[in-house]
C-alpha cells in the first residue's frame, strides 16, 4: 500500500468484486488521500468502473454482484449493516460518463437533490454557490429557469457536477467525465478539477493517459481486475516500478 501524504479518506482492504462467478476486481488494497485527485487507469474491462461504483454502493443496483473484503470511509465500513446507502451516496457523489441532466430547468436540476432530502432553506444561495464552484454561474445566471437540455454538452457536464456539489459531498467520483466532450470543454473540466480538490477528494476513471498525468496526484493502474501499480502520478508515469505499467502508459498495449 502506498503511503499517501495525508489522511486517507477511502481505503479498500483485500477487495474482490464478482459478477456471478466472474471476478471483476481481485484482492485490491489501496488508500485514497484526502483532498487529492486519484486517477484509475487501465484497459477496457479491467474493473475500473466496477471499483469506482463500489465506493458509493452503486453496484447495489446490479444483480448477482458480490463482494469480499472491505471499503472504509474515514474508518467506517461502507457495507456495514448499520450504514444507510442513501447517505453514502450523498456524501460520496458521482458524475457519470455522459452528461445526464434532468429534463427540468437549470435551477431545478441543482436544487432537486437538496429539496427531496429536506433542505429547502436558502436554495437560491445553494444553487448559486454550486454553479459557481462548477464554473458555470456566469454562463447561466440569466437563464436559471431555462431548460438544462438546451445547454451544450460541456455545460451539461458542469451542471451535473454542480448538481453533485449541491448535495455537499466529501468525495466526488467521476467515471470518464470528459470522454463525450470536445477539447475545449475537456480543458474547462480539467481546470475545474484543480479548483475542486481544494475542498473535495476526487477519484476519476479515465482512458486518457495525458489527462491522468495532467490532473491527478495519484494513479491506480488495474489490469484484469488486479492492482498492478499504485503511486504518485509522476512516479507511475515517469518511473514505473512494473514493466507492464510502463508499457501501458506509453501506449505499448491497452
Amino acid at each position: 500500500m502506498v503511503n499517501t501524504p495525508s489522511t486517507p479518506t477511502l481505503e479498500t482492504r483485500n477487495l474482490t468484486i464478482r459478477y456471478g462467478d466472474s471476478s471483476a476486481v481481485k484482492d485490491v488494497s489501496l488508500s485514497i488521500a484526502d483532498r487529492k485527485i486519484t486517477a484509475i487507469i487501465g484497459p477496457s474491462g479491467c474493473g475500473k468502473s466496477t471499483l469506482l461504483r463500489a465506493f458509493n454502493r452503486m453496484n447495489d443496483f446490479i444483480e448477482n454482484v458480490s463482494m469480499d473484503g472491505k471499503i472504509l470511509f474515514r474508518g467506517i465500513d461502507l457495507y456495514g449493516a448499520e450504514v444507510d446507502p442513501v447517505e453514502v451516496r450523498r456524501r460520496i457523489g458521482m458524475v457519470f460518463q455522459k452528461p445526464n441532466p434532468f429534463p427540468k430547468s437549470i435551477f431545478r436540476n441543482v436544487s432537486w437533490g437538496p429539496s427531496i432530502h429536506g433542505n429547502t432553506e436558502n436554495l437560491q444561495e445553494l444553487v448559486e454557490t454550486s454553479l459557481q464552484k462548477a464554473a458555470l454561474w456566469k454562463e447561466v445566471k440569466d437563464r436559471l429557469n431555462g431548460s438544462a437540455l438546451a445547454l451544450s454538452g460541456g455545460q451539461q457536464q458542469r451542471l451535473c457536477i454542480a448538481r453533485t456539489l449541491a448535495m455537499q459531498p466529501e468525495i466526488i467520483l467521476m467515471d470518464e467525465p470528459c470522454s463525450a466532450l470536445d477539447p475545449v470543454s475537456t480543458s474547462k473540466i480539467e481546470d475545474l478539477l484543480f479548483e475542486l480538490k481544494e475542498q473535495y477528494t476526487i477519484v476519476i476513471v479515465t482512458h486518457n493517459m495525458q489527462q491522468a498525468s495532467r490532473v491527478s496526484d495519484f494513479t491506480v493502474f488495474l489490469d484484469g481486475g488486479e492492482l498492478v501499480e499504485f503511486g504518485e502520478t509522476t512516479q507511475v508515469f515517469t518511473r514505473p516500478k512494473k514493466k507492464k505499467t510502463g508499457d501501458y502508459v506509453t501506449g505499448r498495449f491497452g
